[in-house]
């Protein structure tokens, strides 16, 4: 008998926010997602283009983290990351 994995599909992001406050410029979400992430002139970490990458990546971005300083919402505006 063959298992199948449910069909899970991830949802979508609809905004990304950085905290400032929290930011300490690390820049882990540059080099994981540098289409979506860059340092400002105060290298603190700001999104440049929040469809820059595929939804696995950007979450990845935001794990990678050290202060957590990057929250994901969802397009209902439910916050997915940090939970």
């Amino acid at each position: 008998m063959e298992s199948q994995a449910p069909d899970i599909k991830p949802k979508k992001i609809g905004k990304i926010v950085v905290d400032r406050n929290l930011c300490i410029g690390a820049a882990s979400c540059v080099a994981v997602a540098p289409g979506v992430f860059e340092l400002d002139g105060e290298n603190k970490a700001v999104v440049h283009n929040p469809e820059g990458a595929d939804f696995e990546t950007i979450m990845l971005a935001a794990k990678s983290c050290p202060t957590m300083a990057i929250y994901v919402f969802d397009t209902e505006g439910n916050q997915i990351y940090p939970v």
